[in-house]
């Protein structure tokens, strides 16, 4: 039986699809949730700090709790009562992986608690079926770019080269977009020409990524999968979009389900591209929060 009395696990937020890896990419941002879980004797107590905080469940209900319920579940072990202590940095239901943050967070408080009895395999592989899809829990665990594929034996990930002169925009309105609104939107069958138009462009985003060329930068970040049926949920998204290309950006593309939008571009540019869709959106009537954001390489943390 463990020993270990208290942890805390720093997660960061994610940004997933990048275009045309629907479902499947997902690129970990510098900006974080921190979840303090600490062994006590007198039930579930949740404590919430940070914008939204007043949104955030503090029953069982609580994702962050459920998915730490989830790990003793899997070891067939009785959770022990906490106190938890969550920070809140990044912002809930904008398409930067919230969820991905608390069920990632649970999981691995849970493990390290537990006496780290699962491998982190077997963590992300529990975070992957409580999400429903790799692209923002795998990144959110193991940091940096990530592709996630199924094989014959469970789950392949794969890191992804990010050239260290493409910067990351994420330009994040005062509103919200459910993951499950922006799902019901997508058809339900494509055609055999926009599944090419995205293989092709999936190949050549990996390229884009790696090499930061200009030209295939620019092409690469098109889309017919999720991106021309949920724009629409998303107020100004043309206008913004052509103030960021505008600006000097490589393209612009939805973040994970949005609303949140993230723009691509270069150093030379950032401050540009980062006026410029905040003006956008502010013509629209919209407030929104929009900064450069670096990748983070760490992922999940135990402080």
């Amino acid at each position: 039986m463990s020993t270990i009395s208290t942890v805390t696990v720093k997660v960061p937020a994610t940004t997933a699809n990048l275009g045309p890896g629907f479902d499947c990419i997902g690129a970990a941002l510098q900006l974080h949730n921190e979840f303090k879980f600490t062994r006590n004797d007198s039930g579930l107590v949740i404590q919430v700090s940070g914008t939204e905080a007043d949104k955030v469940q503090t029953d069982e209900s609580n994702l962050l709790y459920q998915a730490f319920v989830k790990l003793y579940e899997y070891i067939q072990e009785t959770p022990p009562s906490v106190k938890i202590e969550i920070k809140l940095g990044v912002p809930l239901a904008r398409g930067l992986g919230s969820s991905a943050t608390a069920i990632v967070g649970g999981l691995v408080a849970g493990n390290a608690l537990a006496g780290s009895p699962l491998s982190d395999m077997q963590v992300m592989e529990l975070a992957i079926s409580m999400e429903g899809h790799p692209d923002n829990v795998v990144p959110a665990f193991l940091g940096g770019c990530r592709l996630a594929a199924t094989g014959l034996n469970g789950w392949k990930i794969c890191d992804l080269t990010w050239h260290k002169d493409i910067i990351p925009v994420v330009a994040i309105p005062d509103f919200e977009l459910s993951t499950s609104e922006a799902r019901k939107v997508l058809p339900t069958e494509i055609s055999r020409a926009d599944a090419i138009f995205n293989a092709a462009h999936l190949g050549l985003l990996l390229r884009a990524l790696a090499t930061s060329r200009e030209e295939w930068l620019k092409a690469a970040l098109q889309d017919k999968l999720h991106q021309p049926y949920r724009k629409a949920l998303i107020p100004g998204y043309d206008d913004v979009e052509t103030s960021a290309l505008a600006a000097g950006a490589y393209g612009m593309v939805i973040s994970g389900a949005g609303p949140t939008l993230l723009a691509l571009t270069d150093n030379l540019h950032t401050q540009a591209v980062v006026t410029a869709m905040a003006n956008a959106w502010k013509q629209e009537g919209i407030t929104s929060h929009v900064r450069s954001l670096p990748i983070d390489v760490q992922g999940a943390v135990i402080l």
